[in-house]
């Protein structure tokens, strides 16, 4: 079963991925918040990648579904990020 939910997380993963693709107004806000989010000093550490702490994922998957996070959504879909990058690139705009 763990396999088929990795099956699930890696398509929805893919799909988020397509969303911000698909959408080249969004790359330049979509890389500033890869780079925003990632902890200090993530090229220390595996996979150096940056990617945000499981914390700061897991409050703002709380924040967006509710609910507890043992029974929550893992991942965000696909429209919910493209509005959370839109957000952001208008939220940066107006300073």
């Amino acid at each position: 079963m763990e396999s088929g939910r990795q099956s699930q997380r890696n398509i929805l993963s893919v799909r988020v991925l397509l969303a911000i693709v698909s959408r080249p107004n969004l790359w330049v806000t979509a890389i500033g918040q890869v780079f925003r989010l990632a902890p200090t000093g993530w090229w220390k550490r595996l996979p150096h990648l940056p990617l945000p702490g499981a914390e700061y994922l897991e409050f703002r998957l709380v924040t967006q579904y509710g609910g507890d996070p043992a029974t929550q959504m893992t991942k965000p879909q696909p429209q919910d990020v493209v509005d959370y990058l839109r957000w952001c690139r208008d939220w940066n705009r107006t300073r």
